[in-house]
């Protein structure tokens, strides 16, 4: 295969598709099989989606592009990879959260649920030759949130911010 950037990306875009059908196994409802599946489908998404957009060099060049989104309309890389299990949009809507930002960036992996919420670091590793990385300690505080806010029912996120 390689080299090429499909190497590099292949941790972040791991971590994002595990993350998001994380998402969908809290949820309840879809069975292992399929979610295996979807993992799959939305890697295979996503290295195709990122594969000219991926810049080890430039972290943040492209961001906006590889930044996967649900905000009331659905991204169609995760809808893409639903679809591929028989999942539709609507289904989706009810299963994730209806305000998701994820962003794949080389050397880090972020997300935010709820337009307020805080952003909370999934995978981080440092740049070669860049600068150490910088402090997680937000990160267990940012798990815990990510379960608070699955175990309510409703469907307002905008509670869900950290405290410091």
């Amino acid at each position: 295969a390689g080299s090429g950037a499909g190497e590099d990306m292949r941790t972040e875009i791991s971590t994002a598709a595990a993350f998001v059908t994380r998402l969908l196994r809290a949820a309840g409802g879809v069975g292992e099989e399929q979610l295996r599946c979807f993992r799959e489908c939305l890697q295979e998404a996503m290295r195709e989606h990122y594969k000219h957009h991926w810049f080890p060099l430039v972290p943040s060049k492209g961001s906006g592009y590889r930044c996967i989104r649900i905000n009331h309309k659905m991204d169609p890389l995760i809808g893409k990879a639903a679809g591929m299990i028989g999942l539709s949009h609507e289904r989706l809507f009810q299963l994730l959260p209806s305000e998701l930002t994820l962003w794949v960036d080389p050397f880090e992996v972020s997300y935010r649920i709820g337009e307020d919420g805080s952003i909370c670091v999934l995978y981080e590793s440092p740049q070669p030759g860049g600068k150490a990385a910088k402090q997680l300690e937000s990160r267990t505080s940012c798990k815990e949130e990510w379960r608070i806010g699955r175990s309510s029912p409703s469907k307002s996120y905008n509670m869900m911010t950290v405290s410091s």
